[in-house]
């Protein structure tokens, strides 16, 4: 990795340095983890307190008659694109509609809800360019759920798909369209972009690097889902972090395809923001579609595809059998959710020439946490999630005693960064228990660090599955159950139960013609786990709920699970 120093050993022999592990990065006096590598001059992380992340981007694209060369976005389906010098001119241009002509000013939330499109990165630099907050949404949320998020975010304005419009009706807020179908009346951002054209500057506001940039609401996989304030410092150090990580240059051919979704904090740091940054190619997808997937590959020559597991298992299962030419793949990333290294080393035989990277991060720690920098290391651990990234500290605290603990020990992983949110929006409690008054992160995610730093993340903790006193780790017996030839997805869950807690519950899609039975299913992970994690009942679904970001839904299964008891009263 270029630009990667590693850091020298402290001096245990003195009585004023507490004794320091190189290798783990671990100091046994405090229980506190650092990284172990720093970033070089040129991905340091800017200190001037007046910086706009939005300024920063744009302050790196090419320049010149590069700038109208080198194309930014390419849309999947339509082909169309848009150079960087279009971008930065559609980006001065909406940025003066919105503060001149609509009044916007520093501090105005802007919901946007839309799919991906070429057009998401410009709406977001140009609002957080002039101060303003952007909050993001699945387009997938039902109308009480957007209208929920309006009145939590304080939202002022909203941009919207002209598909997603009527999602707004019921909230009051003065609503545009991204674009304006035919014959519609009402205003679009390709208007405002249209009709501002000549500005050749952004409107000047003064943004400090502590200012809010983004309210990015939790997936609510396991709770009320709750808003995520991120600062500009949190985007602008979170980005030279990207930067770093990716190592790509400006002056390469690397094309990248994004169908992670752009209003999810992976996607908006990557696509929405970050890649920008390295002058590469981005290759746009409305939304995830596998064989769409394939043929863009195919077609624009990909060679970087940052991914989330369930594309990388669906690669695994699928992948030969389309016959698409995927050659030209040469890194791809998985980040979101764990990927276990079942799935990691069955990619690897049938992809040897593409590396595969896992990453860590969280919305509250602004997507960045650790990172697998090198194939050596990623191909050694293929179910770790890498070192943690620069500027990085990290406790291991053990659940019941809160006590910090040494490498290879098991507790709630601890995080502390420039990257770590301000605050859950309006829920100082919320904050207050997550976040604590030395700025420590609590994932909530149990994990441990190895003798060489390396992290591991086990499972949510409020996921694991409690029988008999014992804990039963679900991802563990997922991954388990995707081994199995004719299981394409498996999710597992947590089912009350009288004499022993809690026992271990499958849901399981079998291959297409499969009669795989439940008794199949029960005895193939009895055969191959202690007794204490046996599944214990199996049900058949069509399809595992997941999130825009992959992760399995499970409050959804629970429920689920709940309404397949009554019924059988």
């Amino acid at each position: 990795m270029s630009g990667m120093e590693i850091w020298p050993a402290e001096d245990e022999s003195s009585e004023s340095l507490p004794p320091f592990n190189n290798r783990s990065g671990y100091d046994s006096r405090t229980g506190i983890y650092r990284s172990l590598v720093r970033l070089g001059t040129k991905h340091e992380i800017p200190t001037k307190p007046d910086l706009n992340v939005a300024h920063l981007v744009l302050s790196q694209f090419p320049q010149g008659d590069l700038a109208e060369a080198r194309i930014a976005f390419v849309d999947a389906a339509t082909d169309k694109s848009l150079s960087y010098g279009e971008v930065r001119r559609s980006v001065y241009s909406l940025a003066s509609a919105l503060f001149h002509g609509l009044g916007v000013r520093k501090g105005d939330v802007l919901f946007l809800l839309s799919p991906n499109s070429i057009l998401f990165p410009t709406i977001c630099l140009a609002v957080l360019s002039i101060g303003a907050v952007l909050t993001t949404a699945n387009p997938l949320n039902t109308e009480s759920e957007i209208a929920k998020q309006v009145r939590d975010s304080g939202a002022k304005l909203a941009i919207s798909a002209p598909e997603e419009l009527h999602k707004f009706v019921s909230t009051g807020v003065p609503t545009m369209l991204t674009y304006c179908p035919s014959n519609s009346g009402m205003l679009s951002v390709e208007e405002l972009i249209e009709g501002c054209s000549c500005s050749l500057e952004l409107p000047q506001v003064t943004v400090v690097q502590s200012d809010p940039a983004a309210i990015l609401y939790s997936s609510g996989t396991t709770g009320v889902s709750k808003g995520v304030v991120l600062t500009h410092q949190n985007l602008i150090s979170t980005l030279k972090l990207l930067f770093w990580s990716v190592d790509v240059s400006a002056s390469s051919d690397d094309v990248f395809l994004a169908f992670i979704p752009m209003f999810h904090v992976y996607g908006l740091v990557f696509f929405g923001l970050g890649m920008l940054c390295v002058g590469v190619k981005i290759i746009v997808m409305q939304k995830f579609d596998f064989q769409a997937m394939l043929l863009a590959i195919q077609k624009h020559k990909v060679n970087n595809l940052p991914a989330v597991p369930p594309v990388i298992l669906a690669l695994v299962k699928y992948a030969s059998k389309a016959g698409c030419d995927l050659s030209s793949l040469q890194r791809t990333g998985t980040g979101a959710a764990p990927l276990s290294k079942e799935v990691s080393r069955e990619f690897r035989k049938m992809f040897p020439w593409v590396e595969l990277r896992q990453g860590y991060g969280l919305t509250e720690s602004s997507a960045a946490a650790t990172f697998l920098v090198s194939e050596r290391d990623a191909k050694a651990r293929p179910d770790s999630c890498g070192q943690l990234l620069p500027t990085f500290c990290a406790k291991v605290v053990d659940i019941d005693t809160g006590k910090p603990l040494p490498p290879q020990k098991k507790g709630e992983l601890w995080l502390k960064s420039t990257t770590i949110m301000k605050e859950y929006l309006g829920n100082s409690e919320a904050t207050t228990l997550t976040v604590d008054s030395d700025g420590w992160l609590k994932t909530g995610d149990l994990s441990y660090i190895d003798e060489s730093g390396f992290v591991y993340i086990v499972e949510r903790i409020k996921e694991l599955i409690k029988h008999n006193g014992y804990q039963v780790a679900p991802a563990e017996l997922e991954s388990l159950l995707l081994s199995h030839p004719l299981i394409v997805d498996a999710a597992v869950i947590p089912v009350e139960d009288e004499a022993t807690g809690q026992i271990p519950m499958a849901y399981v899609v079998r291959a297409a013609g499969s009669e795989l039975s439940e008794d199949q299913v029960i005895q193939f992970v009895a055969g191959q786990v202690a007794p204490y994690k046996k599944v214990r009942r199996v049900s058949f679904i069509e399809t595992i709920p997941r999130s825009a970001a992959g992760k399995i839904l499970r409050k959804d299964l629970v429920s689920l699970s709940r309404q397949q008891l009554v019924s059988k009263l």
